[in-house]
C-alpha cells in the first residue's frame, strides 16, 4: 500500500474516531438532560428565599378615621 494512502486512511481514521467521541458526549448529556433539569429545579427550590403570605387587611377606612381621631 503506497504511504500517501495510509497517510490518508489513518487521517480518516482518527478524524472519524474524534467526532464518533463527540457524538458519544453529545448523545450522554442529551440522555443526562432531564436530570440535570430536575437537580437544577431541586437546588433553586431550596436556596430560593422563602415568601412571606401577604397580610390580610383588618378594616376599612372607617376603622382607620376612628383609630387616628385627634
Amino acid at each position: 500500500m503506497p504511504l500517501f494512502v495510509e497517510a490518508i486512511m489513518v487521517v480518516v481514521i482518527m478524524l472519524a474516531c474524534f467526532f464518533g467521541v463527540f457524538l458519544l458526549l453529545f448523545l450522554f448529556a442529551l440522555a443526562l438532560f432531564p436530570v440535570e433539569k430536575s437537580l437544577s429545579k431541586m437546588v433553586w427550590d431550596m436556596t430560593a428565599p422563602k415568601r412571606k403570605p401577604i397580610p390580610q387587611p383588618q378594616g376599612g377606612f372607617k376603622g382607620f378615621s376612628e383609630k387616628h381621631r385627634s
